[in-house]
């Protein structure tokens, strides 16, 4: 089974606003309500592709039944811890001639609810993937990444992490499966500006020295490069299209990859596929369907059944 987790989920009200004027009356022209978090992302899209996944994380009041329920729609299993206070975070992301976002804070994860979540995780087996995605709340251990991976050490859980900076520098040592940053935030863990892929390649074998498996980098417009375990070097180009969403490329990237390498265990077809769906999501207003990851592959040099 492939588990997610996102420690802070939300309901993302996503609306258009013709010329949004603050400190003025602004009616939307359209709006949507879609779950939200990295994690979420990860296992919607993995559902899109045809893969099952479970859910992991906490949720609270009446927003978080409402986005347990929505990501049972979209074909997730869910395995949320429910708190007895507070309410499930809503980001609004406004969409006009500027694009803004207001995020909500969140509600506070008990000592209690934390451990339950430790007790569900500490139940995977070599069978598993775990991905870890996104930013920690402020009511957690700055190192609860750590503390999750030390806990599964020796279990071979694979793990895919998706964090920035220390957050995800501070994993390395527990020898992740699969790590993604961007190749700014691979500049920015080393205090250094990348320009070339031998750079980009140089600073992922550093992070490969410190202890990841696989290191995928993904460069926006420019594709992704990807240094395996087993010293592949590859460079992926993305389809051509025209960028209308940000939001979630990367997660459909992760989710891409690991469908692929789970399907094939060819790391060549999983950065084929893994491109491919973080470019589809770039290219349509939320994350991509499987007929738009489909129709992308079909661009692609090399097309990768799925």
């Amino acid at each position: 089974m492939i588990y997610t987790v996102t420690f802070n989920p939300s309901l993302d009200y996503v609306i258009q606003v013709d010329h949004l004027t603050l400190g003025e009356i602004n009616r939307t022209t359209k709006e949507d309500v879609f779950p939200g978090g990295k994690g979420n992302n990860v296992s919607v899209i993995l559902s899109n592709l045809g893969l099952k996944s479970r859910a992991l994380g906490f949720v609270a009041g009446f927003t978080g039944s409402s986005l347990e329920q929505m990501m049972k729609e979209y074909g997730c299993d869910t395995d949320f811890i429910h708190l007895e206070n507070g309410l499930t975070r809503i980001n609004v992301k406004v969409k006009s001639d500027e694009e803004s976002e207001i995020n909500g804070q969140g509600p506070v994860i008990t000592e209690a609810a934390l451990n339950e979540l430790f007790t569900k995780l500490d139940k995977l087996t070599s069978e598993d993937v775990l991905v870890l995605a996104g930013s920690i709340p402020n009511t957690l251990p700055d190192d609860i990444y750590e503390i999750i991976m030390k806990r599964l050490e020796g279990k071979n859980v694979r793990i895919a992490v998706d964090a920035t900076k220390d957050l995800l520098l501070n994993v390395l040592k527990y020898h992740p499966f699969l790590i993604k940053p961007n190749n700014h935030e691979l500049g920015d863990m080393f205090g250094v500006q990348l320009k070339t892929d031998d750079e980009i390649v140089t600073y992922a074998k550093k992070l490969q020295e410190m202890g990841a498996r696989n290191v995928l980098i993904s460069m926006a417009g420019d594709g992704a490069i990807l240094v395996t375990e087993d010293g592949q070097i590859e460079k992926e180009l993305p389809p051509k299209g025209t960028v209308v969403n940000s939001v979630g490329a990367g997660d459909s990237m992760v989710a891409g990859f690991i469908t692929g390498y789970l399907n094939t265990g060819d790391y060549h077809k999983a950065l084929n596929l893994g491109t491919a769906t973080g470019s589809a999501t770039a290219f349509t207003s939320w994350l991509a369907t499987r007929e738009q990851v489909v129709a992308h592959l079909k661009e692609s040099a090399e097309v990768y059944h799925i």
